[in-house]
């Protein structure tokens, strides 16, 4: 395949995930059949099983402001203690909609928490504690040549829909900064940053079945951003605070 070339290509349904279970083993039975410079992306739901971050609400109790903001959103006091219990900061309460900062810095509608393909009518799902160092240990499991990518949807402020992005990332470049190189015209780029890890992920969620249980794609053809080393990982992709225009 040509660097001009982009494949990706959903894997066979994983059985459903349990605390405890070898994603990359999972993935290997599944007829991986990985390359070198390949790109494994995970969605973001069985990495967090596999790992436990799992909460039945029954075990939650709601605090004061938990019930204020759940009375005014129409939402479930225990889950938005849950939203805020994964929260640095609450950004926006308003039209049903609450948005947060997490702890690991994204900013994304009621801190990734969610129930969506999870067992259980009151079991809530969190996001993993530290993605980057799940790619990270996934890919080594893997055997290392190939990078990991553990990808989420999130909404666009300014956009309709939603996107899949990168959480965690072991051995992909998240960014490519042009920035100082020449366009077709010979002029200097001055804010060209791709969002390679995110694009990554993007693609990946074109070809799999959210409703189903085809939660990893393999995407072929961004050899020239995977690397040796795990690299930055994910973390590297969060705007600072001190670069938020909008905050």
């Amino acid at each position: 395949m040509s660097a001009l070339e982009l494949s990706a290509r959903a894997l066979a349904a994983l059985p459903e995930i349990a605390p405890g279970d070898d994603l990359a083993a999972l993935i290997a039975a599944a007829g991986a059949d990985l390359r070198p410079g390949d790109v494994v992306v995970l969605s973001q739901k069985i990495v967090s099983k596999a790992e436990g971050r799992l909460v039945s609400l029954g075990d939650v109790s709601p605090s004061e402001r938990a019930r204020d903001l759940a009375a005014a959103l129409a939402k479930d006091a225990r889950a938005v203690q849950v939203v805020l219990d994964e929260s640095a900061d609450v950004l926006r309460a308003e039209r049903g909609v609450l948005i947060t900062r997490t702890r690991h810095g994204f900013v994304c509608a009621n801190a990734g928490v969610d129930h969506s393909n999870v067992p259980g009518d009151d079991v809530v799902c969190l996001l993993p504690r530290d993605p980057d160092a799940s790619a990270r240990r996934i890919r080594g499991g893997l055997g290392g040549e190939a990078a990991v990518l553990i990808a989420d949807s999130f909404g666009r402020a300014w956009r309709l829909g939603q996107a899949d992005v990168a959480i965690g990332c072991a051995g992909l470049a998240p960014l490519d900064d042009r920035r100082g190189t020449p366009d077709a015209e010979g002029r200097e780029l001055i804010a060209s940053v791709d969002a390679v890890a995110d694009q990554a992920a993007s693609a990946a969620a074109l070809v799999r079945d959210k409703a189903g249980r085809e939660a990893v794609v393999v995407v072929r053809g961004l050899e020239r951003y995977v690397t040796a080393e795990d690299g930055p990982g994910a973390a590297a992709i969060v705007r600072p605070l001190d670069e938020d225009l909008f905050g």
